[in-house]
């Protein structure tokens, strides 16, 4: 039926869109790529809700979000990173080169979360949207914004390189992370994570505001704490990942 094929074609427009912001990316347009990546989690968003809405689920449906997050998220932020490090430093040298391998551990992500029945109600490692979004929204507002503080940052040939080697590791690491996905009967404990992280999106959110700096800030900030929190639940309030 028509109905079976709706998700499928929700998360062909996920990888359109990631395609299209990977070249907008190799031209320099940072921040077109970056609103395509956030139309690609959108589409991300809603072929799941579509499949759970129209009970269309297919293994094939699977694999082709898999291959879709793989591009948007995947290979579009890793040449997000390149592109902004050789914008930031004026050069093409060697450490341009180690963003890209968010994108090789972005696969191994999705390859490991496929075969691993431990994710359910909390992820392990960090989720490739996050990861994404993160470099995204710092590509954006790097791009948006050439006069920050964290400009002075990128144009150093550390910051871009370490921070890209962090969310490798984040993204095949042990470390329990709450999903943001609402389900019935899920754990109180979860659920004051969530309102907790809530809460210090809306900070962000009204710290941005009133200061009129760029709304990508606030995405990145967003996405920072979310990683710090879940670092810290782990050290003082450990998430039972089974």
């Amino acid at each position: 039926m028509l109905r079976r094929h709706i998700p499928n074609s929700i998360t062909s427009m996920n990888l359109l869109c990631g395609l299209i912001g990977v070249i907008f990316a190799f031209r320099a347009r940072l921040d077109l790529a970056f609103l395509l990546m956030l139309a690609a989690a959108v589409c991300d968003f809603l072929d799941g809700f579509a499949a759970r809405l129209l009970k269309a689920y297919s293994e094939l449906g699977k694999e082709l979000d898999s291959l879709a997050d793989m591009v948007s998220f995947g290979v579009l932020p890793s040449v997000m990173m390149y592109q902004t490090m050789r914008i930031c430093t004026w050069s093409d040298t060697l450490w341009c080169y180690i963003p890209l391998l968010i994108a090789v551990f972005s696969a191994l992500r999705l390859a490991k979360f496929n075969l691993d029945e431990r994710q359910g109600e909390n992820f392990l490692g960090l989720a490739t949207p996050a990861c994404a979004m993160l470099c995204g929204s710092l590509c954006y507002y790097l791009a948006v914004e050439p006069d920050s503080f964290l400009t002075v940052w990128a144009g150093g040939y550390l910051f871009l390189p370490l921070l890209s080697l962090a969310l490798c590791a984040l993204l095949v690491c042990e470390i329990p992370m709450f999903s943001l996905k609402i389900k019935k009967g899920q754990p109180r404990s979860l659920q004051s994570k969530r309102i907790c992280f809530a809460a210090c999106v809306c900070i962000i959110g009204l710290f941005v505001l009133l200061l009129k700096l760029d709304w990508s800030l606030a995405v990145l900030l967003s996405l920072v704490a979310y990683v710090l929190m879940n670092l810290i639940f782990r050290i003082f309030a450990p998430l039972n990942a089974e």
